[in-house]
């Protein structure tokens, strides 16, 4: 089955007046219906940037901006930004932004604001039909009705985060992109948060593009992981080959540096840092951290199969790799 959302050779570049920011820089990523699949990386790799450039999210000070962005086969690219407004941003993709918990408007209602996407998009017509479809999004949230009259100051930190994903889903989209969906809340609203999204999922049969930094997070709610470093995908397959059997050795490091609740193994931190995206080097990003590097490193890597499903951009899994050492 074809995934439901393909992104094929994304680019997203910052004018910046040290030059551009290679923020995304040829980007490869599927969704499939109904599935989860979680975009992990370090701060600062490209990951909110992803899911705006899939969103046609912009800044002012975009340098480049290139690639093709497939829904249901239909290459977004090519739509006017006025019919991308009106057919597919918030209608078929939607976004819950982050710090979103943060991002409601002050003085207004929380209802008024779960009910904008509705009268904006022609969804209703008359005040009775918008109350009724936000008090049905606010109680699949697990938000009590009679919040919709209160202003978001009166709700705690979880209440403002399952509000906004009230909003993101109130139009009923194919895929809802999380951007740090759990960030700054406590170790049980999380596990709450994440537990009201497998339900959504379950029930709605919506796909999720969650952006998270923690393993964690991406452990408990993903089908599959694309780990992201310096603006590319490094690696994208399914989350349980991804956790216990990591194939690129920035993935094998990253699962050395987590504590293990049955393993007696210390962490592991990860020296140095990633590349500047003002400057990246020319071959693979993550040489100058690599354990394995070698000769072709110096090189741009390709994405290669990898067995199980998913593929990894790495040298050391190449016919190159085996005549090199």
């Amino acid at each position: 089955m074809a995934p439901l959302l393909r992104v094929e050779e994304l680019r997203l570049y910052f004018r910046t007046a040290a030059g551009p920011v290679r923020a995304v820089d040829g980007v490869y990523l599927e969704v499939g219906r109904g599935r989860t699949v979680a975009v992990l990386g370090e701060s600062g790799c490209g990951k909110t940037s992803l899911a705006r450039a899939i969103l046609r999210l912009l800044p002012r000070n975009v340098a480049h901006y290139s690639g093709r962005v497939l829904l249901d086969g239909e290459d977004l690219m090519d739509l006017p930004e006025e019919q991308f407004r009106q057919e597919v941003r918030w209608v078929r993709l939607s976004l819950v932004p982050q710090a979103a918990m943060n991002s409601l408007n002050p003085v207004l209602r929380v209802g008024d604001q779960v009910a904008e996407p509705l009268w904006l998009h022609g969804r209703v017509r008359r005040p009775e039909e918008a109350r009724d479809h936000v008090a049905e999004a606010l109680r699949r949230v697990g938000v009590p009705t009679e919040f919709a009259d209160r202003y978001p100051f009166e709700l705690s930190g979880g209440m403002r985060q399952r509000v906004a994903i009230a909003m993101a889903l109130v139009l009923r989209p194919q895929l809802v992109v999380l951007d740090e969906p759990t960030s700054a809340l406590d170790v049980l609203t999380q596990a709450n948060l994440l537990n009201l999204l497998k339900t959504l999922r379950w029930e709605l049969g919506t796909s999720f593009l969650l952006i998270t930094h923690d393993v964690a997070t991406a452990s408990e709610l993903a089908d599959d992981v694309a780990l992201m470093y310096a603006g590319q995908i490094v690696e994208f397959g399914p989350a349980e080959r991804f956790l216990t059997e990591p194939t690129h050795p920035y993935a094998q490091a990253l699962r050395a540096s987590v504590v293990g609740l049955r393993e007696e193994r210390a962490p592991q931190p990860l020296p140095g840092r990633p590349p500047s995206l003002l400057n990246p080097p020319a071959g693979c990003r993550f040489a100058e951290r690599c354990p394995a590097r070698f000769d072709p490193c110096g090189q741009a890597p390709p994405l290669v199969p990898v067995e199980g499903g998913g593929r990894v951009m790495c040298w050391l899994y190449t016919q190159e790799a085996s005549h090199a050492r």
